[in-house]
């Protein structure tokens, strides 16, 4: 949980906040290093005191995060005051902050910085969102987290706030071995890291981990292998430090998407349960039996893909950085190159339905079906026996999904200069830097609507659609390949951002000012459907080369690579955030600050009305940038074995975007939204230690509204979909020398599914208790359990409203696992 960060002010000269805060997380982890000062320096111009810093920020340090038994980055970030973090799997997760909106997945308000740097430009870039290509393993030296405030301008895109993964690097010398297993679901797991000195200058630290296993779910396959490893070197300077390092990441991860799930009741007090023979968290649509398939690619030729791949990611990323002093002025420099491809196989549910709906929408009403894999191949279901298919009677129309990460390289370069002035009574801090960066789009968004049935145990099959005249509408369960839905984006995003900072410290009061100017230039092609556009032109294509067109075969899409829409446009916006904090005593101090923050728009307004596809440029009235102005009030108690933090927060934002959802027919659309919203709430973050008893807590309530809406007025004045009035975390344990027990909870109250503001969301609460002993020096055992009550935890649902068939489309966290781990630290 978060624990409160303790730094002093630092004078010009010595080391970073950042390298200073992971040499205390690396010592206060070691069996034996004494305990270190922690300093934090996320989204700030110099590490402080937190009690001197008008900011609202958090530390989590890898040894408390093991405890949680997380399985996922989603799961650590969960227990982030404001921080509401959907957890489903690793990757393409949907993150949101202080109840900003959560219109598409990824993380659009939200930074996520490794070692100080960001991992991809945007959060929220389709299909490659940041936590697709960060891992927890035992690199990991703590989590820095702000929210708000200065993290407008010590960051670009990054509105809402920092999460800062930092490593280790060898600090502290020694290394960990560590095996885990699951218990009651498939994967092992093994990590390693080493840090030493190879003198009294130059230290090193070397680690990663490799997995493999089915996963939390019935799949049916090894969902889950590969692994990352990373390295650094650091030589120590009279005045600071240059550190070389890099990281290769090639993980294979599933992606869980929606599956059916049966509700009764009202929209106000609905009640879901498991449909006959499918259980919503365990059991998956995408199974064994969804595996090689063949349709066009980027280049219109048939490919042969496989579905199980998941997602993954391969990052091949090498950075420098460093930090020394010139003239009284401390200059710091991050870079980091990574080069960043993959791709992503999922299956997307568009319609869940009784068979007969599926059978009418995929013209063939009164038909039949036909197996096309697993144990029932060729076997023909009549039309009277497809109410009851399964037990459940239930088909999905579904689109399989395969985005192709060309290059989504990454490029950025961070420098800044700040001084430490005596000035009258007090001291003035300046700092001036300059940001630069590139991101690369160069996919292929390739997508064919298929046929499945609804079945447990990693069984789930295709299935052929067959008209009453006995004509197949489908080919191999595929309606179409690559239907309406291709696209291929080649576009280039490069950010230029100047910004500087003041800070004066007189007495008790410090007064703080920050200003970044961001200018954007993005250039490219774009090619394939656009959002609004009828009648997607198909063309019939011999797709598996059997000299015969198929129906299905006469709706296959191909690009038209003589019509680009073009993209040419550039943009820029300022940020801004000025404060003032009173340090009323040593344990007590009291802050406000105001903040106006910007987003530049990515890939999501690529084929969409915002961009003129003939000219490039950004259409009438369109500005390509989204902002948030925040203002913030806050309370800071800190004394001995006492911690308590409590933030009022305001945030008014503008947003474009283009949002997925359930029309009025249950079928997914995706549709561009031009809003206004407010959120307005109280957050807070607390931790007391008595003897071996220790609890951290946090707690954020918001209350969030849309104030305007272009496209669908009829929803001003609703909360924005999925915002809970409340989300909390808890972590009370209790250590010895021979152990340490205890127990994380996580939660959030109930919300509504869409923005029409009808159907709800039922809240939940997530308890995990963990055990470590410490069986012998320098070898511990660890049981986590995962949702140890196996709680039905339901975090979106499609449809806006109560659908006539009793069927939702939902996704839900995993069920409850239990894992086992063995470390052995020398």
């Amino acid at each position: 949980m978060p624990t409160a960060a303790i730094a002093k002010d630092r004078d010009a000269g010595t080391a970073s906040g950042a390298e200073n805060g992971a040499a205390a997380a690396e010592a206060a982890d070691a069996d034996s290093a004494p305990k270190v000062e922690e300093l934090f320096s996320t989204g700030v111009a110099k590490g402080r005191d937190r009690l001197d810093s008008a900011t609202s920020t958090s530390s989590l340090r890898a040894s408390e995060i093991e405890k949680f038994g997380v399985r996922s980055l989603a799961e650590v970030f969960r227990n982030i005051p404001g921080i509401r973090a959907e957890a489903i799997g690793e990757g393409l997760g949907s993150y949101t902050i202080r109840g900003l909106p959560l219109a598409a997945n990824g993380s659009k308000w939200l930074n996520f910085q490794e070692d100080g740097l960001p991992v991809v430009e945007f959060g929220d870039i389709n299909y490659l969102t940041p936590d697709s290509l960060l891992r927890f393993d035992l690199n990991l030296a703590q989590i820095e987290t702000i929210r708000g405030g200065s993290a407008s301008t010590f960051a670009s895109n990054s509105p809402g706030g920092v999460i800062n993964l930092i490593s280790k690097t060898g600090d502290v010398e020694g290394g960990t071995i560590q095996a885990t297993t699951g218990l009651d679901y498939g994967e092992s797991r093994l990590d390693f890291a080493y840090g030493a000195k190879l003198s009294d200058t130059v230290r090193f630290h070397i680690g990663g981990f490799y997995r493999e296993g089915e996963g939390p779910r019935d799949q049916g396959f090894t969902a889950y292998r590969g692994g990352q490893i990373k390295f650094n070197i650091t030589k120590d300077l009279p005045t600071g430090y240059i550190r070389l390092y890099g990281k290769y990441l090639n993980d294979q991860t599933p992606l869980y998407q929606g599956v059916p799930l049966a509700v009764s009741g009202s929209n106000d007090d609905p009640r879901y349960t498991n449909v006959p023979g499918f259980d919503a968290s365990r059991d998956v649509i995408q199974s064994r039996n969804l595996g090689n398939y063949v349709i066009p690619n980027g280049e219109n030729e048939p490919t042969r893909f496989d579905a199980r791949q998941g997602i993954n990611p391969t990052v091949k990323s090498i950075g420098l950085e460093a930090q020394f002093d010139v003239a009284d002025w401390t200059i710091t420099e991050r870079f980091r190159f990574s080069d960043i491809s993959g791709s992503v196989q999922l299956v997307l549910p568009l319609r869940i339905a009784p068979a007969a709906t599926i059978l009418g929408v995929l013209n063939a009403p009164g038909g039949s079906l036909r197996y096309v894999n697993g144990d029932r191949t060729g076997q023909v279901v009549p039309n009277a026996a497809t109410a009851t298919l399964n037990g459940n009677g239930i088909l999905v129309s579904g689109m399989l999904y395969s985005p192709q990460m060309k290059n989504m390289d990454n490029v950025t370069n961070d420098l800044r200069a700040s001084r430490v002035w005596k000035a009258g009574a007090g001291d003035l801090t300046t700092t001036f830097g300059i940001y630069a960066s590139r991101q690369s789009v160069f996919n292929d968004f390739l997508g064919s609507n298929i046929v499945t049935d609804v079945r447990s145990g990693g069984n789930t099959a295709l299935v052929d659609v067959i008209d009453a005249g006995g004509v197949a509408q489908t080919q191999g369960g595929f309606f179409n390949f690559n239907g309406s839905v291709a696209a291929s984006f080649d576009v280039d995003y490069q950010v230029l951002a100047p910004y500087a900072s003041v800070n004066y410290k007189v007495g008790k009061f410090s007064f703080g000012g920050s200003i970044r100017f961001d200018r954007g230039n993005v250039e490219g092609q774009a090619f394939g459907y656009t959002i609004g556009r009828q009648n997607f032109p198909t063309q019939s294509v011999d797709v598996n080369r059997d000299g015969v067109i198929s129906v299905a075969e006469t709706r296959t899409a191909q690009f038209d690579f003589n019509a680009p829409s073009l993209v040419d446009y550039n943009y820029d916006y300022t940020s801004y955030s000025a404060s003032v904090n009173y340090r009323v005593s040593d344990a007590f101090a009291a802050f406000a600050r105001y903040s106006r923050g910007g987003r530049a728009a990515a890939d999501r307004i690529l084929v969409t009305p915002t961009i003129d596809p003939v000219t490039g440029q950004l259409a009438g009235g369109e500005d390509g940038f989204d902002v948030v102005t925040q203002t913030e009030v806050g309370l800071k108690f800190r004394k001995s074995n006492v911690t308590l933090n409590l933030t009022g927060f305001l945030a008014d934002t503008s947003e474009v975007n283009r949002q997925v959802t359930s029309n009025a027919a249950g079928e997914t659309v995706a549709f561009l939204i031009e809003r206004d919203y407010r959120a307005y709430g109280l957050e807070f973050e607390g931790a007391v230690t008595f003897g071996g008893f220790n609890l951290t807590a946090g707690a954020t309530y918001t209350k969030a509204e849309i104030t305007d809406d272009v496209t669908q007025p009829q929803f001003i004045g609703n909360t924005p979909r999925r915002q809970p009035d409340l989300i909390f975390q808890a972590t009370p344990q209790y250590q010895t020398d021979l152990f340490t027990a205890g127990v994380n909870i996580v939660g959030h109250t109930d919300s509504f599914a869409q923005d029409a503001n009808q159907l709800k969301l039922p809240g939940f609460a997530i308890v995990s208790p963990f055990l470590q002993v410490r069986a012998a020096e320098g070898v511990s055992v660890m049981v986590n359990v995962n949702n140890v009550f196996d709680t039905l935890g339901i975090v979106e649902i499609s449809q806006g409203a109560l659908p006539a068939n009793g069927v939702v489309t939902a996704r839900t966290i995993n069920p409850r696992t239990v894992s086992a781990a063995v470390r052995v630290s020398f």
